[in-house]
């Protein structure tokens, strides 16, 4: 199978690639740079949504698996609705020129406030624009696969767990300060709890869901179970060795924070159990 990986050199792309091609699979990994990027996947430099010819430039894929997305941890950045036009008109072009099936990053952050178990069928009122502009996507892709008879994976992420310094998550927000010597961590009280998932899994998970035709629609990556914010954010430090300290209180929960919130893994579940069958 070949599949296209936007947003390959991102810190999701790179090791979602690495596992598809461990897999077996033939891929065509975009981004503006891909000097990060696994190097056995066919490579291309690009801005996507400048590229006239898609489907022909990036080698007519079997599937597209849209990762791109900019400032997705700055949750009111104005890029989010400034963007989704041209995620919109990316997918649309790769559809009607003949591929048959997109998969496409969403957020459970497109479900806004919301406690519990969240399935296929839970509502959306997103509170960020983060979230509106995924849950727009969302809904456009959906009327876009069925205006031309392609299937929609519509992947939606948790938290992700991982030790890289580069990325924007709280985890490697503590890896950098580790790394700098920093001794402390300025924290909330850290009692909400989430669904996390280590980095390592979800790869695997994303690149399961893409891999197969089988289980599609809104696909929970996740682990299925909630779990303290407190309890693993001093986990990964332990895991780590490293040498600071979570300052309790520093920083207040922000509002539109879920107090306890995780997905329903029995698809995701349904698509490992195949792969392992």
């Amino acid at each position: 199978m070949k599949i296209l990986v936007t947003g390959a050199n991102g810190y999701l792309g790179q090791g979602i690639v690495h596992q598809i091609l461990d897999d077996g699979h033939t891929v065509i990994a975009a981004d503006f740079k891909t000097d990060h990027v696994d190097d056995r996947a066919v490579k291309k430099d690009c801005n996507m949504f400048a590229i006239e010819n898609p489907y022909e430039y990036f080698e007519e894929p079997d599937v597209v698996l849209h990762l791109a997305w900019r400032d997705g941890f700055v949750h009111n950045s104005p890029a989010h609705l400034e963007d989704l036009p041209k995620h919109l008109a990316f997918l649309k072009t790769m559809v009607e020129s003949g591929v048959s099936r997109i998969a496409v990053m969403g957020s459970m952050h497109e479900i806004g406030f919301y406690e519990g178990s969240i399935d296929e069928n839970t509502a959306c009122h997103p509170a960020t624009l983060y979230g509106i502009a995924k849950n727009a996507l969302r809904e456009a892709s959906e009327w876009l696969a069925a205006q031309n008879k392609a299937t929609l994976q519509w992947l939606r992420g948790y938290y992700i767990v991982g030790n890289s310094q580069y990325g924007s998550s709280i985890f490697s927000k503590i890896t950098a300060a580790a790394n700098e010597g920093k001794t402390e961590f300025p924290f909330t009280m850290g009692q909400n709890q989430y669904d996390f998932i280590d980095y390592g899994d979800f790869c695997l998970q994303v690149a399961s869901a893409v891999e197969q035709d089988a289980v599609n629609g809104i696909i929970n990556i996740c682990s299925g179970k909630p779990e303290k914010l407190a309890d693993r954010v001093e986990r990964f430090i332990q895991e780590n060795h490293y040498a600071i300290a979570l300052k309790y209180g520093a920083f207040p929960d922000r509002p539109y924070d879920s107090k306890a919130v995780w997905g329903n893994d029995a698809k995701i579940q349904a698509i490992l159990q195949a792969r392992n069958a």
